[in-house]
């Protein structure tokens, strides 16, 4: 498996994903299978699997990765690319206002991508402490307060990264476990 997570990012990919079936295959590949293996899995048709193969195949979600041979008989195996699919927000997006918007306005374009970068992350860590049994030491703090004004929020912003520069040039190490720490100020109601 060459990605632990794969971000779907157009609609062809996401339309060969979104079937029920699909995705079921897509977890019953995280290890080598053929058809008839995967059918019996998810207790469909094998012909069934193999038109679904097909389609994930054909959108770069599943891979070959050899044959077995029983008797007569040769089994192609495939595997999925990844061990998690996430899709980005960005498939939606038909609008070019949202790309021209990114471009201009820096931080907005930050926030959005750092969105993505957490979803991906969320989902390998997930996968992680699921699939390998790992122990995943995370934190995770949200706070919403308000500003009186734009200069209180820009002052509260300038003291937070402060703070934050603070405190990770006095704990950063040259070795030992990497961390990503995320500072996010936005106005509340983006979720609206």
């Amino acid at each position: 498996m060459s990605t632990q997570v794969f971000s779907v990012r157009d609609t062809d990919t996401l339309q060969a994903l979104s079937h029920p079936t699909r995705v079921q295959m897509l977890e019953a590949l995280r290890e080598p299978a053929s058809a008839a293996d995967i059918a019996r899995r998810i207790g469909q048709p094998r012909q069934r699997i193999n038109h679904h193969l097909h389609a994930l195949e054909q959108a770069g979600l599943v891979e070959r990765v050899g044959e077995e041979r029983t008797g007569n008989f040769v089994a192609t195996k495939y595997r999925a690319v990844a061990r998690s699919f996430v899709v980005s927000p960005s498939v939606a997006w038909s609008d070019p206002r949202r790309l021209e918007t990114m471009r201009s306005q820096h931080s907005l374009e930050t926030l959005v991508l750092l969105g993505e970068r957490l979803q991906s992350d969320a989902a390998a860590l997930l996968d992680r402490a699921a699939f390998d049994g790992a122990q995943i030491a995370s934190a995770a703090v949200t706070a919403e307060t308000r500003f009186a004004s734009e200069e209180d929020r820009a002052a509260f912003l300038n003291e937070y990264v402060a703070a934050v520069a603070k405190l990770t040039d006095k704990y950063a190490a040259r070795q030992g476990q990497a961390y990503r720490v995320v500072l996010a100020a936005y106005p509340e109601g983006g979720s609206q």
